[in-house]
């Protein structure tokens, strides 16, 4: 079914729309990573710089998801349509940008994405010493990122550069195992893209290798994991990526039953544009945005039990003193029984001291707004009504 001009603009601005979500996703996450790496370098959190470790790694994955959006937005034949940006350029430099994006996104994009996708995956389970503490990891993971991508790069460019001539050498081979562009049947200075499926089956094979180690990699990672949230997060990962990654695939290679301008080639790539955005946006909340949100959620908490404990060290000197102050009343001639009744009537007070008749008891002091003593009372014998003297460096738990 021929695509309709209406049909064509809404697949158009809907996916212009969708990366512009997901680019704004990625900035939020790389200003909270920049925010957590600023708050360890500042002392603040140092206990969890092993969890900022990555912090480049995960603005490297966002960078590349941030590439395979803006190549999705080129490929669009919204743009190629008569008034469009990309209508000024003639049928050569159009079908140029074709082989570009095939290059740029399938060749460079997607295998980075995937690679990283793994490495961060596989950073838990490293040494921590020569892992993400060590201050060369991120950089040797950068390089070995673009290593393992390179092989793929250079297939793909390959594929493409000698696309023409076999479609002149091979005449039995069909035109769509090689072709990255179609002129429009109305107008032959409009070239819109095409998926070649020599380079698709490249892709397909590449992530199904990827698909095989992160099933073997999440096993390994669900055996360390005790917490049922990160288990949650585990599982959804690897399934959205085992799943979405081959179902992208699988519509690209669907898409060469159909003419780029007919509108099952545009519902089948638009498909396989938000599998894949999807996918993107799981990892980018899962690797990058939780374990950020979570170290900055356990810094605060830090600060405040820092901060209760530094009230409390207050609280037990100002009750030192008023023990003190009773031994000082006790010299000059104050009964305990009076002072007793005295701070009987002053009422509901976090403070209160007094002495019992026994000669070995010493001090207590009376804490109403904090739980009772942690010691077990003897059966039969009334519950203590405080809790005894502790230095000015011993800390009671609420």
């Amino acid at each position: 079914m021929p695509l309709t001009r209406y049909s064509a603009e809404a697949f158009g601005v809907l996916t212009i729309c969708l990366v512009g979500l997901l680019v704004l996703l990625g900035l939020v996450c790389i200003g909270y990573t920049f925010y957590l790496r600023s708050c360890v370098l500042k002392q603040r959190f140092i206990l969890l710089n092993y969890f900022s470790g990555p912090w480049i790694i995960r603005i490297t994955f966002i960078l590349f998801t941030i590439w395979w959006g803006f190549g999705e937005i080129i490929r669009l034949n919204y743009l190629r349509r008569p008034g469009r940006v990309l209508n000024v350029l003639d049928f050569k430099w159009q079908e140029n940008v074709c082989k570009f994006y095939i290059v740029s996104n399938l060749g460079f994009a997607e295998p980075c994405l995937f690679l990283t996708l793994m490495f961060l995956l596989r950073a838990p389970l490293q040494n921590i010493d020569t892992g993400i503490l060590s201050r060369k990891w991120n950089g040797k993971t950068a390089s070995c990122v673009l290593l393992f991508a390179l092989p793929v790069f250079v297939l793909q460019l390959f594929l493409i550069l000698i696309g023409p001539e076999l479609r002149e050498n091979r005449k039995e081979l069909p035109p769509y195992f090689t072709r990255t562009a179609r002129s429009m049947q109305n107008s032959n200075d409009i070239a819109l893209c095409s998926y070649p499926l020599l380079n698709t089956i490249l892709l397909g094979l590449f992530t199904t290798v990827l698909t095989a180690y992160l099933i073997w990699l999440g096993r390994r990672i669900l055996k360390l994991v005790i917490n049922k949230g990160l288990q949650k997060r585990v599982y959804t990962l690897i399934f959205s990526v085992s799943s979405l990654l081959p179902l992208r695939v699988l519509l690209l290679g669907l898409s060469v039953l159909s003419r780029p301008e007919h509108f099952l080639f545009e519902a089948l790539a638009f498909s396989a544009f938000l599998v894949l955005l999807c996918c993107a946006g799981v990892c980018i909340v899962i690797l990058v945005y939780c374990p950020v949100a979570d170290c900055l959620a356990l810094g605060n908490l830090n600060d405040l039990e820092a901060r209760r404990r530094v009230i409390l060290d207050d609280q037990n000197d100002t009750a030192s003193l008023i023990a003190n102050q009773t031994h000082l009343d006790e010299s000059i001639g104050i009964s305990p029984e009076r002072n007793s009744d005295a701070s009987t009537k002053r009422g509901s007070i976090s403070f209160r001291t007094f002495i019992r008749d026994e000669p070995s008891s010493g001090p207590f002091v009376e804490l109403s707004l904090f739980s009772p003593s942690r010691d077990e009372n003897p059966p039969g014998s009334p519950p203590p009504v405080g809790w005894p003297m502790m230095s000015s460096t011993h800390v009671h738990g609420p």
